[in-house]
C-alpha cells in the first residue's frame, strides 16, 4: 500500500492512499511523478463529500474488475463513502492523453518551441475535459474544484497507464 499524510483543515484531502490492488511502481521515474502528485493533493485539494459537516478526510483507492473505488474516512477512520466509478467513460480521454504526452516526450528533443507549446496546448485541453468529467461524474458524491479534479484525473492516469496491468486501449 502506498500512502502519504499532511496537516489538516476543513474540507480537504489529509492522506491518500493506493491499496494493493494497484501494482508497486518500480521505475523511479514513476513514483517520484506519484509522490509529487500526492503531496500537491494534500496540500491543495478541494474535498467536499455530500452531506458531511467537514474534514479533513482520508481518500483511499482501488481498482476492482475495471471500476476505480473511492473510499473516504475522516481523518481519524471514520467512514464517509465509498463510490465505484467505472472508467469505461474515460477510456478515450486516458488514450488521447497518454498519446500526446507521449507525443509530447518524443518530440521534446528534435521540435522547435512553437510546436511543443502547441502539443502541450492539447494536453492541456484534453486534461481540462477530463477533469469536468471526473467533476460531474463525482457531483453526487463529493464536490471538488478544476484544480484537485486535474490532480485526481493525473493520478488515475499514473494509476491506471503506467502502474497497472489495466490499459486504457
Amino acid at each position: 500500500m502506498t500512502s502519504a499524510t499532511i496537516g489538516s483543515s476543513s474540507f480537504r484531502l489529509c492522506a491518500v492512499s493506493l491499496d494493493g490492488s494497484f501494482r508497486n511502481q518500480t521505475n523511479t521515474v514513476q513514483k517520484r511523478e506519484l509522490a509529487v502528485l500526492i503531496y500537491e493533493l494534500l496540500e491543495n485539494s478541494t474535498f467536499v463529500p455530500i452531506g458531511h459537516s467537514g474534514g479533513p478526510y482520508r481518500l483511499c483507492l482501488a481498482l476492482v474488475e475495471g471500476r476505480l473505488v473511492l473510499s473516504v474516512t475522516t481523518e481519524k477512520g471514520a467512514p464517509i463513502l465509498s463510490h465505484q466509478l467505472s472508467l469505461t467513460p474515460f477510456h478515450r480521454l486516458l488514450k488521447d492523453y497518454r498519446f500526446v504526452c507521449n507525443s509530447y516526450s518524443d518530440a521534446s528533443a528534435r521540435m522547435l518551441p512553437e510546436r511543443l507549446e502547441a502539443i502541450d496546448m492539447g494536453r492541456r485541453a484534453i486534461h481540462n475535459e477530463a477533469s469536468e468529467l471526473l467533476k460531474e461524474r463525482l457531483k453526487s458524491k463529493v464536490d471538488i474544484d478544476h484544480e484537485t479534479a486535474r490532480r485526481l484525473f493525473t493520478l488515475i492516469y499514473l494509476l491506471i497507464t503506467q502502474n497497472t496491468p489495466y490499459r486504457a486501449d
